[in-house]
């Protein structure tokens, strides 16, 4: 290409800033410095800059920006005002409404690239301007990627992973659980799966005297690398393959999780497909079907030619990778590589910039000339606008793979250890950390609750109680950074004082660890203290007065005073949920549908466990928590839904018709019902069942039943 090479590397994401001040430090902050973006407007953002300019007051404003989204697209809908209290034929109103729509896509700011580094060999503000970051010992250039690439300077892509963060944390568990984790994990090879669970000794946290917190690196020979993970596990791959794969890399979307159970991955290069086959290019150019009924046999491959047999024979005659397409312009159009280069370079700016239009002129006649029929020619065109901007190259797909397996090999045979890493490696993925207990407790997990006795900052591993040591999985106790409003400081205090001595009672502990009154009524609102202070309503009580920053005219020890003790009536069970949700995002007690199952089922509304044995076609009603809503641009105006009760997840089809029939249930709701039918396909391996959504009901207000008392729900 006679030009610098594209570098993109990956690094864990709670360590990407270490790499980038090592790039200051090695090169000189003369010498490298971040690429600039370039942030253009939204619709929602729009409308407040020109509702502030056009004198609209902030309240206005507001109302005006929460009934724009992602759901209408570019353009201010008349009855979205009128939802929101506008006149759409207000003169002012129609005025906001054709600016806004005229200044979205505008550029608005320049802000840093997310880690886009450019390294000259002289001083780099000779070449470019170049400016302080916002962020402390930051440099960033002022012009954007496409700026460079046009002057040819040299951009090494300083990227993260969130699962790179959380694969390491899933070792580090492992390493601190077992006393030889390398050698536990290695024996799976052979490890037949009723003992895939089994340890000797004592776990290594103990030999070690100390709890591990997950963060310091293992440099020992028992620790696990990634290449300790023994490759081509059946039992991967079946897991996969039915779809069960919450949290795993790639592959935890919606999307990816109909796919798996109709590709039915058996060996590595199944998973670089996959992780290449749900992007928009192949979907819009309509690959993804023709490859799965090749796969299952249900149709024959064929190739117009040897010489795209050469290009499509490892996908089975169909294009899922970016250098596929590009090659096909080389060996079915008559294209140069330079000409190759340069179409790739168009399909990366097409939808900016257009410019596809003398690239389709010269494919389409270069095909037609040797022999290839027009409507393969428009079929190639169409996959080259889908990969443009989302394609997936072969490489970038197999590094992936890579990550999806290893990922899904933690959760087949070490589900405790992916569980605590995923969950201290937060925010990361497509589900919160209650649904991420949720699954991990459906497949035999113990989750013992955050206990300021036993936890640590992070989530640990331990022996399972009442369990024997030699036979039963480790459990996870969560860690202090599950309760809201509490800090790693008060937590590093709190474990400080717990490892010199164990506290006498909840005034030894808070006083010995220093713990403010936020600090301690976060603790007592999250039920951490229930070991030291009783339920959750008694240890509030506890803390009140309590409070290490308080001067003491009479030492705490000295002191024999001890008022009686107050019984306070403990929470209904729906209250507890409730606050456990508000103060740590889970629960480990009952699921909140558990609790009003017989309400739903008085509604005749069924669970998800019944909704994956029923047959294909059958009405149904069900209800769940909404956990995700997406409306993918390939999707046709089509919006997945997915519900969870407390048997499983629910899958849910919303054509257009119906969302915008019952639009405000549908974005809206917590608690979401649905009237549909289910749409059921055999794959032969797993069947993938969705439930086509007819009426929508929000039924939130159920969930405000909880906080009553039992005696009132029932």
């Amino acid at each position: 290409r006679n030009e610098p090479p594209d570098i993109d590397v990956d690094f864990e994401h709670e360590r990407r800033e270490e790499v980038m001040q090592y790039l200051y430090a090695k090169y000189g902050r003369h010498r490298a410095a971040l690429t600039a973006a370039l942030h253009t407007y939204r619709p929602k953002g729009a409308v407040r800059d020109v509702g502030k300019a056009l004198g609209l007051s902030l309240d206005q404003v507001d109302r005006l920006a929460r009934s724009v989204g992602w759901w209408d697209g570019r353009n201010i809908k008349p009855e979205r005002l009128v939802e929101a209290g506008f006149d759409p034929a207000n003169p002012r109103i129609a005025l906001l409404t054709a600016l806004t729509h005229e200044l979205t896509g505008f550029p608005r700011h320049l802000s840093q690239h997310s880690g886009g580094f450019v390294l000259a060999r002289d001083r780099l503000d000779r070449l470019v301007p170049i400016e302080n970051a916002a962020m402390a010992e930051r440099t960033v250039i002022q012009w954007d990627k496409d700026d460079l690439d046009a002057l040819g300077l040299l951009k090494v892509d300083v990227l993260a992973l969130g699962m790179l963060s959380c694969i390491r944390r899933a070792f580090r568990h492992l390493d601190a659980f077992y006393p030889d984790a390398r050698h536990h994990v290695r024996s799976r090879r052979a490890a037949p799966a009723a003992t895939a669970h089994a340890h000797t000794g004592a776990p290594r946290a103990a030999q070690l005297g100390t709890a591990h917190t997950g963060l310091a690196p293992q440099a020992d020979a028992r620790s696990v690398r990634m290449q300790d993970i023994p490759d081509a596990c059946d039992e991967v791959y079946a897991m996969l393959s039915r779809g069960d794969s919450l949290g795993v890399f790639q592959v935890e979307s919606r999307a990816q999780m109909a796919m798996l159970p109709r590709l039915a991955p058996r060996c590595f290069y199944d998973l670089v497909i996959e992780t290449a086959i749900v992007r928009p290019g192949p979907i819009q150019g309509g690959m993804v079907h023709p490859y799965l009924r090749r796969r299952q046999g249900l149709e024959p491959v064929s190739y117009p030619s040897e010489a795209v047999r050469g290009v499509l024979e490892r996908t089975l005659g169909v294009s899922i990778f970016q250098e596929q397409v590009m090659q096909l312009a080389v060996v079915a159009a008559g294209f140069t590589p330079g000409e190759a280069d340069q179409l790739r370079r168009a399909m990366a700016a097409w939808r900016r910039k257009g410019g596809l239009g003398p690239f389709r002129d010269k494919l389409l006649a270069g095909m037609r000339a040797r022999g290839y029929s027009t409507h393969y020619a428009e079929q190639i065109y169409r996959q080259l606008q889908g990969f443009g901007e989302y394609g997936f190259p072969e490489s970038h797909a197999a590094s992936f793979a890579l990550l999806v397996y290893v990922s899904a090999w933690l959760k087949c045979h070490e589900p405790a250890a992916f569980c605590a890493a995923l969950l201290d490696a937060q925010p990361l993925g497509f589900y919160a950390p209650a649904q991420i207990v949720q699954d991990v407790r459906r497949h035999g997990v113990q989750v013992l609750p955050v206990d300021v006795l036993a936890s640590d900052w992070d989530c640990r591993l331990v022996p399972a109680p009442d369990a024997p040591a030699s036979d039963a999985p480790p459990a996870v106790r969560l860690g202090l950074k599950l309760v809201a409003g509490f800090n790693e400081a008060a937590a590093q205090r709190l474990m400080q004082a717990r490892s010199e001595q164990p506290p006498a009672d909840l005034e030894d502990l808070v006083r010995r660890a220093q713990l403010d009154r936020a600090e301690v009524k976060a603790l007592a609102a999250a039920d951490a203290l229930v070991t030291l202070a009783g339920h959750r309503r008694q240890a509030l009580w506890a803390t009140l007065g309590l409070d290490a920053g308080a001067p003491l005219e009479v030492p705490l020890a000295a002191n024999t005073t001890r008022e009686a003790q107050l019984e306070l009536l403990p929470p209904t069970e729906g209250q507890d949920i409730v606050a456990d949700y508000r103060h740590t995002a889970l629960t480990l007690r009952r699921h909140p549908l558990a609790v009003l199952r017989p309400r739903l089922a008085a509604l005749r509304l069924v669970d998800a466990e019944a909704i994956t044995r029923g047959r294909h076609k059958q009405p149904v009603r069900t209800s769940g928590i909404v956990t995700c809503r997406q409306r993918p641009g390939t999707a046709s105006g089509v919006t997945f839904v997915t519900l969870e009760d407390e048997t499983g997840c629910i899958n849910v089809v919303v054509w257009r018709a119906t969302a915008e029939r019952h639009r405000r249930a549908l974005l809206g709701a917590t608690l979401l019902t649905v009237y549909g039918h289910i749409e059921r396909v055999d794959t032969g391996v797993h069947p993938v069942v969705h439930v086509i959504a007819q009426r929508l009901v929000d039924h939130s207000a159920l969930l405000g039943r909880l906080t009553v008392r039992s005696h009132d729900f029932h």
